[in-house]
């Protein structure tokens, strides 16, 4: 069982959480998730089976987007709805004329300070742990890129934002941020991510549709619903190789081929596996000499 399901991650579980759940629906021995997200969140969560595990880091990498409702006037421990009220202030919104100059002080390249509450590891420990032991200690800020910040909604203290970023962003952090410079403080209120790399909502599929039809159509109903792992890499240029080279390929050695790009990293198709995802082989990246070099490769019988 080699591939990627998207899931909706539904709220108050955890991102492993979720992922335990349908790797026992599955039955699978193998499987990891793309992404943490909060227990407050929902949304896109791509989970990779098998083979598929091998190109989960690709995920890992790719850009987010989120939709988010921020509550203005009101600051908590954890920065989200979840945490104790530190401060309230009475806000009855901004003019949207000062609310864009403020925002764009967000847009673009930001460093970032990585909330207590996030899954940062510092020696094994996750910092939201420590936080919840009362021990705060000092984080280093981090370069983030906001490529799209957008006003959703503006009404009151309710502030919705579209947000498309690269990965490592703390919506939360953000919202902190936000909170700040306006004076009045903020929080999450809400969080759904609508898009990891290429994968978007639209093509999710629930926990609960998960469970009836494992229950109508048995495992090959799950099964049907897996995605190649080729996906993973979609954006990247595509080659085709000879079964000649395919083979050279899996016993580890690069091989010539012609019309590959000069550079980068591409995607590895065997010829005589038709047309599709069904011939991928892997990932490989063009070395110095413009051959390509095998660098993730899908486990063949």
């Amino acid at each position: 069982m080699n591939g990627i399901l998207l899931l909706d991650k539904p709220i108050g579980l955890t991102s492993n959480a979720a992922l335990q759940k349908v790797k026992r629906l599955y039955d699978a021995q193998k499987a990891g998730h793309t992404g943490s997200l909060d227990p407050l969140a929902t949304g896109v969560l791509p989970l990779c089976f098998g083979e598929a595990t091998k190109f989960s880091q690709f995920l890992l990498d790719a850009n987010k987007r989120y939709v988010t409702a921020i509550t203005l006037g009101i600051s908590t421990t954890t920065g989200d709805a979840e945490g104790e009220v530190l401060q309230t202030q009475t806000v009855t919104g901004f003019e949207s004329e000062f609310l864009e100059q403020t925002l764009n002080q967000f847009r673009g390249e930001i460093e970032q300070i990585p909330s207590m509450y996030s899954a940062i590891k510092v020696n094994g420990q996750p910092l939201y742990k420590l936080a919840r032991q009362g021990i705060e200690i000092e984080r280093k800020s981090r370069t983030v890129n906001i490529l799209e910040l957008n006003v959703v909604e503006n009404v009151g203290p309710r502030l919705v934002l579209d947000i498309h970023c690269t990965k490592g962003t703390y919506i939360r952090s953000l919202a902190e941020d936000l909170g700040k410079i306006l004076g009045c403080g903020a929080h999450v209120s809400e969080l759904r991510r609508v898009a990891s790399g290429p994968f978007e909502l639209n093509s999710t599929l629930s926990i609960e549709s998960l469970e009836k039809l494992l229950e109508s159509d048995g495992l090959a109903g799950l099964d049907a619903l897996l995605l190649s792992p080729a996906l993973a890499v979609q954006a990247w240029p595509k080659v085709e190789l000879s079964d000649i080279g395919a083979s050279y390929l899996k016993q580890g050695q690069p091989v010539q081929i012609a019309q590959a790009p000069a550079s980068g990293w591409v995607r590895l198709f065997s010829e005589s596996s038709g047309e599709g995802d069904a011939g991928f082989i892997g990932v490989g990246e063009i070395i110095e000499d413009g051959r390509v070099a095998p660098r993730r490769l899908v486990a063949t019988q």
